[in-house]
């Protein structure tokens, strides 16, 4: 038999697999297949991983913006992907499949950006210029707020944090859980290693497309008064 993610178990006659051990496993499985996609499809906008188990299959969904490229041609290489999947996590023929799903709007993904940002600086632009190019794409995109760090040596031989904020952003609590995308790339330089944190307040969307459903608990929405008739006095008679 085989765990929820693909994982050989023991066979139901020996003990099955302990709860605390299933989540572990599944943990790990998910941490090292989604570092795999982060690294093979860096170029082509990966933007998570969702892993689905059903009893027939399991259903690897990965989120991109270039869902043309992660396809390729003639669905070659999602195929090879999911050859390489099920090799590496010992899936049985046909019980493992990889979809690919197009991210809605790439502005408001943080890691499509920190991406996007990783490319710019290595590309040689400067630093300045490339995080205040995201920091405007984001909120053109109509984000609540953003955040871009990068930290490391930027110039000369001293390591430093440049910081470039626009908007409102959330720091604790349950909110900022739910409304934060965040997503933490490093950059190979030549001077040595930089880091980029994107952090992203998406906006509250009813219809849960382009935010979350909940709205913020601090949110008061003001009603227009409604109009009510005054009561009519009738005189009594004497």
């Amino acid at each position: 038999t085989q765990s929820t993610w693909g994982q050989p178990t023991m066979s139901a006659a020996t003990a099955q697999i302990s709860k605390k051990r299933k989540f572990v496993a599944d943990g790990v499985f998910y941490a090292e297949l989604n570092e795999f996609l982060t690294r093979t499809l860096a170029e082509d906008g990966y933007a998570g991983v969702e892993v689905r188990v059903t009893p027939i299959r399991t259903e690897i969904i990965i989120r991109a913006t270039r869902t043309r490229e992660v396809l390729g041609e003639k669905g070659r290489r999602i195929r090879e992907l999911t050859s390489l999947v099920q090799k590496r996590f010992n899936f049985a023929e046909n019980s493992v499949e990889l979809f690919a799903e197009r991210v809605e709007n790439r502005g408001l993904c943080a890691m499509a950006q920190a991406e996007s940002l990783r490319y710019k600086l290595l590309g040689g632009l400067a630093v300045r210029r490339a995080c205040y190019g995201v920091l405007r794409y984001v909120m053109d995109n109509g984000a609540k707020g953003c955040e871009v760090v990068v930290s490391g040596k930027i110039r000369g031989q001293r390591a430093k944090a440049m910081k470039f904020a626009d908007g409102y952003m959330l720091a604790t609590g349950n909110p900022a859980k739910i409304y934060i995308d965040k997503a933490v790339r490093n950059v190979l330089m030549r001077q040595g290693v930089l880091g980029i944190c994107v952090k992203i307040l998406l906006p509250h969307d009813p219809e849960g497309r382009m935010g979350p459903k909940t709205p913020l608990p601090d949110a008061v929405t003001i009603h227009e008064p409604k109009e009510i008739e005054a009561p009519k006095v009738v005189a009594e008679t004497a």
